[in-house]
């Protein structure tokens, strides 16, 4: 079947030379970051697909994971040496540069303040960091993950939610995602439910829904007031990577192994037309700050943006795209 043109992808962002791991849209909307286990962060022209610069590098380490602060002036990202460093946008510097985990970092996340920040690594443990001192405020050591692969804050910041890989159970391979208590470090509940590692988390902006994407194909939604699954969108053929919500809270974007990202309708957790096709496996996903926008990493060193608004049309789901609002 010949695709659409809103199938096609906008732009292509070619120049890092390993997976790119973690793409965000910078302040502007003219902009994107994409980091990449070849050491690298790089900034691009969103309508020329052009780098902006040169490579944001410091010591010889892959970076797995980036988040932008609240405020849009600083990037984190976590890397394989244990470290977290924080990027100035302006100059395109570290500024800080934060140790304490043993082995790679593939989770970061901000806090809504912008005071704290969230640290999971695949030593199994999650680091909250207080932003002003730089100093760990508290470490989650027994997070019963293996790896810990995605944390996140609740909207409100009194939650923590992981995921990771938990290793053998009786024979099988089980994982859970664990909400923890962000102050006491106390854990809440224990959400089981995924036969594989949990690779990715998100919380919708009003805290009622946690979303949980996993290596066992599958994407699990759970009601936060009483901790239990609501939907399981498994119409994936392969392991789920990355998700991302959009501004207004009715789409997900999904990253996949089989090579594809998905849109989905959250309203009833149906695929929203076909997969969009990548040359290799896609691992991450982010919308533009009007969510008309996804911007895609893949393990070909590549990224690439798709027109939301296009697609979403072409299935005749035009109310998807009503009060898009734009994200602070």
């Amino acid at each position: 079947m010949k695709e659409t043109s809103a199938k096609i992808p906008q732009q292509k962002f070619k120049g890092h030379t390993d997976p790119v791991w973690g793409i965000l849209h910078l302040p502007g909307g003219q902009r994107i970051i994409t980091c990449s286990s070849d050491g690298s962060l790089r900034v691009w022209n969103l309508k020329s697909g052009k780098q902006i610069g040169e490579d944001w590098r410091d010591e010889v380490s892959r970076v797995w994971s980036i988040a932008l602060s609240p405020d849009r002036k600083t990037v984190v990202s976590g890397s394989d040496d244990g470290a977290m460093r924080l990027w100035d946008i302006d100059t395109c510097k570290v500024t800080a540069k934060w140790t304490g985990h043993t082995t790679e970092v593939g989770s970061v996340c901000w806090s809504r303040d912008g005071q704290r920040m969230l640290s999971g690594s695949i030593d199994g443990t999650v680091r909250q960091w207080d932003v002003e001192s730089r100093e760990t405020i508290l470490e989650l050591m027994e997070t019963g993950h293996n790896q810990v692969w995605a944390v996140v804050y609740s909207p409100d910041m009194t939650l923590i939610a992981t995921g990771g890989w938990d290793g053998p159970q009786a024979g099988k391979y089980k994982s859970s995602v664990q909400i923890w208590d962000a102050d006491t470090g106390k854990l809440v509940a224990t959400l089981k439910g995924h036969t594989n590692a949990v690779r990715c988390l998100a919380w919708t902006q009003d805290g009622k829904i946690l979303i949980s994407g996993s290596a066992d194909r599958s994407i699990r939604t759970w009601d936060t007031t009483k901790w239990e699954q609501t939907a399981v969108l498994d119409e994936h053929t392969s392991a789920v990577f990355a998700i991302a919500i959009s501004p207004n809270g009715r789409i997900l974007a999904s990253a996949l192994q089989d090579k594809t990202a998905q849109l989905w309708n959250l309203d009833n957790g149906q695929p929203i037309n076909s997969p969009l096709q990548h040359a290799e496996p896609v691992n991450c996903v982010s919308f533009s700050t009007d969510g008309k926008l996804l911007a895609t990493g893949c393990d070909d060193g590549d990224a690439y943006t798709w027109d939301v608004a296009a697609i979403v049309k072409e299935a005749g789901l035009d109310d998807l795209l009503l009060d898009l609002k734009v994200s602070r």
